[in-house]
């Protein structure tokens, strides 16, 4: 039995979706994703706040990640409650009842030399 790794609240200080892509498939759209890990016994409930510098932060945005699994959720697919804006600059806090780990990760692939980079996300004791 495994009680999980990680913990309940991560924060993303950087986040931005550009609104061109040099493909026209999902694989080579810009794009901006957490990747959730849940290695523990029971499902995590998952709640995401985004912050942005000149309005009212959105969300909750909520999410279930299973048991011993990960999940990987592209802000751009974000609708409820509202869709997230391209070309615009914000921050994410995310929120869990039980320990989870996050990896953020975006892709930018605005030009043919494309721009991939992925960094774990600040761990809060909470």
């Amino acid at each position: 039995m495994s009680s999980g790794i990680g913990r309940r609240r991560w924060a993303i200080a950087e986040g931005y979706i550009p609104a061109q892509s040099t493909g026209d498939t999902r694989q080579l759209e810009s794009h901006e994703t957490i990747c959730l890990l849940n290695a523990g016994d029971g499902d995590a409930r998952i709640e995401v706040m985004v912050y942005f510098a000149d309005r009212e932060p959105a969300g909750p945005y909520r999410f279930n990640v299973q048991a011993r699994r990960t999940a990987h959720l592209r802000f751009n697919d974000f609708e409820h409650p509202m869709r997230i804006p391209l070309d615009t600059d914000f921050a994410s806090v995310i929120e869990s009842d039980r320990p989870i780990v996050v990896q953020h990760t975006r892709l930018d692939s605005r030009q043919a030399a494309l721009a991939l980079l992925s960094t774990i996300a600040y761990a809060d004791d909470a």
